[in-house]
C-alpha cells in the first residue's frame, strides 16, 4: 500500500470498518446500523482515490469534501453502535479515534485547497 498519509489512513480506516461490519454481523446479529456504518466507513477511502484524478481544483475540493461528510457519517453510526452496547468502549476509542484523525486531515486539506483556488 503505497500513497499519501489520506490515501493511506482512509484505506485502512476502510479495512477496519469492513472487520467491524463482519463482528457486527455474524456475532451481535446487528444488520441496519451496521450496514450504514459500512457505506460510509468506506467510502471515505473512495472519495480520496477519486480525488486524485478529479477533473479540476473544484472537482478535488468536492470529492474530498464529501469524504469528509461520509466520515462526519461514519462517526455518527460508530456513536450508534457504541451507545447501543454493540461495540465495547475500547474498540470504539480506537475506531472512533482514526475517525476522528480522518476528519480533522481532511478538514485541513479542504481549507487549505480552497484557499489555494
Amino acid at each position: 500500500m503505497t500513497g499519501n498519509v489520506i490515501t493511506t489512513k482512509s484505506y485502512l480506516f476502510a479495512l477496519r470498518i469492513v472487520n467491524a461490519y463482519k463482528f457486527l454481523t455474524e456475532e451481535k446479529k446487528e444488520f441496519v446500523l451496521s450496514k450504514q456504518m459500512l457505506r460510509s466507513g468506506t467510502s471515505i477511502g473512495a472519495m480520496v482515490r477519486e480525488s486524485k484524478f478529479a477533473q479540476s481544483k473544484l472537482d478535488f475540493i468536492n470529492k474530498l469534501s464529501i469524504g469528509l461528510k461520509e466520515a462526519n457519517e461514519t462517526s455518527y453510526w460508530l456513536d450508534l453502535l457504541h451507545d447501543g452496547g454493540y461495540i465495547e468502549a475500547g474498540v470504539y476509542g480506537s475506531i472512533s479515534k482514526d475517525c476522528s484523525e480522518l476528519i480533522s486531515i481532511l478538514t485541513a486539506i479542504v481549507k487549505t485547497a480552497k484557499k489555494n483556488s
